[in-house]
């Protein structure tokens, strides 16, 4: 941006506002907010962004990879500060300007799942408030409704003023995404140095007991909180009508990652927002076998994109689901990372280009369709 003043200015750009795009417009920004935008010749003194894509900054709800960060091999745990930057980082030249941490709050004994939420919660706190990070970091508590422990460890973060969505979820064997048993086993085998049959077999009993003690109690005490602090719920990997109704009883706002064309048809006649892997498009289809994002979006069942495990994943989603889905153009696809995710969770302040909103800004290129994020700006300050 080219700065006059107070104010910032960018022309010569490709502009992706909410319901329209602009082939070659302009955008002022004020004070961190956006200013003005306009259609053709840009305002005297404006830097030029040779017909660049400018669209608002990213917003990513859930995402797994501050653990890829924190632990980079089996039983290596790095600096969780330094974690957190390095993460911010790279999610900050994906594009992402808002993000959700998906912390695990569950432990589990012999499966080297031991999710950290309270440290990794702090060391987040603590590299925003050296002012470490490029990205607005909010937090998302995903809670394993089996786990013994789930409750208490929900109750001491949902105080925090930055959790902004609670998601419930069960990985029991025989449940959910996991409803064929064989999965999770090649989900382990392929994990870190693999797990053998016999410890699969120790695992499971012990993951399919924990699920008859805790998950009955469980269920309704976290929603009960998640209600009582007015954050909003998400619900996991839905599969069945039973799992739907379940959603709907306990006013879910947000589906994460359906695995079935019916559990997906349902939640959308119930007024559930979808969000499903960014990965799942790129890739083509689901890597544990499930449904297909692109399927769904084909029936306008695709609300929210998330880069899941692949923070690139999320732009290059967004810029393929007009290719791949004839009635998505560029403004509904770009919606998808940007303006529904930001409704999902309350924050209305950011999301899309339109005046008074958060100049959560960032430019990008297109080459061999492939995007390469340029620059980013979060409320009017470059961050990358």
């Amino acid at each position: 941006m080219s700065s006059t003043g107070s104010e910032t200015v960018i022309g010569n750009a490709k502009i992706v506002l909410a319901e329209r795009v602009i082939e070659r417009g302009w955008i002022v920004v004020a004070d961190g907010r956006i200013a003005g935008f306009g259609e053709g010749r840009a305002p005297a003194g404006s830097a030029d962004a040779h017909g660049d894509l400018i669209m608002p900054g990213l917003i990513e709800l859930h995402t797994d990879h501050l653990e890829a960060h924190y632990v980079p091999r089996p039983k290596v745990f790095w600096d969780p500060i330094a974690a957190v930057v390095s993460y911010d980082g790279q999610l900050a030249t994906s594009g992402i300007t808002t993000v959700l941490d998906s912390l695990r709050v569950w432990r589990e004994d012999g499966a080297g799942e031991d999710g950290r939420a309270g440290l990794m919660a702090e060391s987040i706190a603590s590299a925003r408030e050296a002012d470490l990070l490029r990205c607005d970091h909010f937090l998302h508590l995903r809670c394993e409704i089996p786990a013994a422990d789930v409750v208490e460890e929900a109750k001491a973060l949902i105080g925090r003023p930055d959790v902004r969505l609670m998601s419930v979820m069960d990985h029991t064997p025989g449940q959910r995404q996991f409803r064929d048993e064989g999965k999770l086993r090649d989900y382990y085998r392929g994990k870190g140095a693999g797990m053998t049959d016999a410890e699969l077999d120790t695992l499971f009993e012990r993951r399919i007991a924990s699920q008859k003690a805790y998950a009955a109690t469980n269920m309704p005490a976290i929603v009960a909180l998640a209600h009582h602090y007015a954050i909003p719920l998400a619900s996991h990997d839905d599969t069945t009508e039973e799992n739907v109704s379940d959603a709907v009883r306990d006013s879910v706002a947000v589906a994460e990652f359906p695995t079935t064309m019916e559990a997906a048809r349902g939640l959308h006649r119930a007024g559930i927002g979808i969000l499903m892997g960014a990965p799942n498009v790129v890739r083509g289809g689901s890597h544990s076998g499930n449904i297909a994002a692109v399927d769904l979006a084909c029936e306008g069942l695709l609300d929210i994109l998330s880069s899941d495990y692949v923070p690139s994943s999320l732009l290059m989603a967004a810029l393929q689901l007009p290719q791949r889905v004839p009635a998505i153009d560029l403004a509904s696809a770009i919606r998808t990372v940007t303006k529904r995710p930001a409704e999902a969770v309350g924050l209305g302040d950011r999301g899309e280009i339109a005046i008074g909103k958060r100049a959560d800004l960032i430019r990008v290129h297109v080459a061999r369709d492939i995007p390469v994020v340029r620059c980013v700006w979060r409320e009017g300050r470059r961050v990358a």
